[in-house]
């Protein structure tokens, strides 16, 4: 007979921060917001208050604008773009 309270099958859930949808926690990539940006921790080793994001291309360029507010609300300072595309060619003068 199976125990009834053993958790042994269960896998946590965790919510994209682009696309707020909710997927098992192996499934996404995690990261953590500091003053200088973003530190993607793959082994989940470092403390800290933990997000999470799809590894969809449109959820990582979609992170470009959540970081944007993020550092505005959490430290008050603006932030360079980390994934869009777009904005790297620009600054690499790639719109000549």
């Amino acid at each position: 007979m199976p125990n009834k309270n053993s958790h042994a099958h269960h896998m946590p859930q965790r919510t994209c921060v682009v696309c707020r949808t909710s997927r098992e926690i192996v499934t996404l990539l995690s990261f953590l917001v500091i003053r200088e940006g973003i530190i993607f921790d793959p082994g989940r080793k470092i403390q800290g208050r933990r997000n999470y994001v799809c590894p969809d291309p449109v959820c990582l360029v979609g992170l470009d604008k959540w970081k944007k507010a993020q550092m505005k609300r959490r430290f008050g300072i603006r932030s360079n773009p980390v994934f869009s595309s777009l904005e790297q060619l620009a600054t690499q003068g790639g719109g000549q």
